[in-house]
């Protein structure tokens, strides 16, 4: 499933979109260094979405450099209203694994999360990066 490009957001450290099934999707672009300010951005873009009323996130964030503790404590959504009501973190690189550990037993996000290991690149819904 690709995209639909009217839905499809484009910012300095990610791609995100709706899709079709009512799931929204993001993707960590290579290398990005996510702060503060590019986690209020993109949960700004995801919280506008067309869609259902609340819907489940997937974030692909095996490319991810880093992220800081600011924007881990935002995206754990405590203290705020979201319309996500839960996430699925796509994982592969040692990076990626340690970052979505570190997220799910630190910062203890109020919605639930899972983290799936994929090691190899697969498309699950676009081929950008």
């Amino acid at each position: 499933m690709q995209p639909t490009p009217n839905f499809y957001f484009e910012t300095k450290c990610y791609n995100t979109w709706m899709g079709e099934d009512g799931i929204a999707r993001t993707v960590v672009k290579q290398d990005a260094e996510i702060v503060l300010s590019d986690a209020q951005e993109n949960s700004k873009i995801i919280n506008q979405l067309v869609g259902p009323e609340k819907f489940t996130l997937i974030v692909d964030a095996r490319k991810i450099k880093s992220i800081s503790r600011e924007a881990r404590e935002f995206f754990s959504m405590r203290g705020r209203e979201s319309r996500v009501i839960g996430f699925a973190f796509i994982i592969g690189s040692p990076v990626s694994s340690f970052i979505g550990n570190f997220f799910i037993q630190l910062n203890k996000p109020r919605v639930p999360v899972k983290l799936f290991q994929i090691r190899k690149r697969q498309s699950y819904g676009a081929n950008k990066s």
